[in-house]
């Protein structure tokens, strides 16, 4: 076989066989199939896409292309993962709620994508944290904490991680079976015997409306299904930020304050309670959904799921009072300022992709995949759809370096939030 003409195949609407796809996929593993080619076949699927044979012998490929986890411990083991979206900061919460309510979660997670922010640039913002673990330890802190949220090591799924940065950077990240692919092919390495899917749905989606959102869910359900992995998925919606903040140390702090009960933003409550609960009966741990709340509720006002993150953090290399003195380690921007609308107003709609990808002009997102953050930029106490902003209420704060890199961000944000005399309200759990 050769690779050009696997490209040329798909390249001209042609179905690949499941051997095509190892060959490709072993060659992008062991680096014997150019970047350059890797990229040729992802926008060559991106253009004509996959069919349903194919997107499963793709998730299976990338899957096997490195290590698969077997585990064998006193409950079932689970997982969430989402699509992506701005704000979205809800693994850091629900993994030590999941594991307080009897699950094992060996979360498997990746780094920002495009406009949106990643699980594992928010850990990496926390001192000390080894999110590049090794499979020992990942599995030895899963087992004995319950939860572990690392990136994906040179040994798990391999391929994908190739995959991953370069789709980032080529164009082709907003593909239904690439998605698919990329999302289960690390979360079968994992092991995983049940997951949940948060696939986000609007303006700073991957999936923009609710017909390709539910095209996704689909694909992925029956992708994981055939591979023995029991999945269900919430469409929920990315039209604007998700809880209070941008950013990646900034989000490590709302995640924080959430765990420690702290009043939430309402919409990122919801998403996390949901997840909880529909993964714990799809797993039954819990009979019904009302005593699945109940316990996630319980896990919460009892601190027990702030410990949880605490006994994490310590086993995956970072400091032992994390909790009890975040600031310490974790990066302050040198300028935090307010940022207001230029006139009083109720906010009626915000442009949700451009405003992730501030971010990304803060230097706290990528432009290429080797590209080193600056942790501590972002944006906090963001405004939601329906607030009343005024000469008091800010559009939000911004955290930056510079005065120059200040006062761009301010600016595009007031060009990006729509401020009207209309009170609009927002829905966040869409199907």
């Amino acid at each position: 076989m050769f690779p050009q003409e696997i490209i040329r195949q798909k390249r001209d609407k042609k179905t690949l066989t499941a051997d095509e796809i190892r060959f490709f996929i072993k060659g992008v593993a062991d680096a014997s199939i150019a970047d350059c080619q890797a990229s040729a076949l992802t926008m060559a699927i991106f253009l004509n896409g996959l069919n349903k044979a194919e997107t499963v012998a793709l998730t299976l490929a990338m899957r096997d292309s490195g290590d698969v986890l077997k585990w064998h411990l006193n409950g079932p083991v689970i997982d969430k993962h989402s699509t992506g979206g701005v704000g979205d900061k809800v693994s850091l919460m629900l993994a030590p709620i999941l594991a307080v309510c009897g699950g094992y979660v060996p979360m498997i997670a990746g780094k920002g994508l495009g406009h949106t922010g990643g699980t594992i640039d928010k850990l990496d913002s926390i001192k000390g944290y080894q999110t590049l673990a090794d499979n020992k330890t990942f599995q030895k802190t899963v087992k004995e904490v319950g939860c572990a949220i690392v990136g994906q090591t040179a040994n798990l799924a391999p391929a994908d991680k190739k995959l991953y940065a370069l789709r980032d950077v080529c164009g082709t990240v907003e593909s239904i079976p690439l998605i698919t692919a990329s999302i289960l092919s690390k979360k079968l390495a994992a092991g995983l015997e049940y997951l949940v899917m948060d696939l986000k749905c609007g303006k700073g989606a991957f999936m923009p409306d609710l017909k390709h959102a539910k095209a996704l869910a689909k694909t992925i359900e029956e992708t994981a299904n055939d591979a023995g992995t029991k999945t269900t998925a919430l469409i929920t919606d990315m039209n604007e930020v998700l809880g209070n903040s941008v950013g990646n140390a900034i989000e490590v702090r709302e995640a924080l304050a959430y765990l420690k009960g702290e009043t939430p933003e309402h919409r990122l409550d919801e998403v996390t309670r949901s997840l909880a609960v529909n993964l714990l009966v799809s797993a039954k741990l819990y009979k019904t959904k009302n005593e699945a709340a109940a316990n996630v509720e319980k896990a919460i006002k009892s601190g027990a799921a702030l410990e949880k993150f605490a006994q994490m953090v310590r086993a995956l290399g970072g400091a032992s009072d994390f909790i009890e003195k975040p600031e310490k380690y974790l990066p302050q921007a040198k300028i935090v300022r307010p940022v207001f609308a230029k006139k009083e107003g109720f906010v009626e709609e915000m442009d949700i992709r451009e405003i992730g990808m501030l971010l990304v002009g803060l230097k706290g997102g990528r432009t290429h995949p080797d590209q080193k953050l600056d942790y501590a930029t972002g944006l906090s106490a963001f405004c939601h759809i329906g607030d009343k902003l005024d000469a008091k209420t800010p559009l939000a704060f911004v955290h930056a370096q510079t005065e120059e890199d200040f006062t761009k961000t301010a600016s595009a944000l007031q060009k990006l939030i729509k401020v009207g005399s209309q009170k609009r309200q927002s829905k966040v759990i869409l199907s």
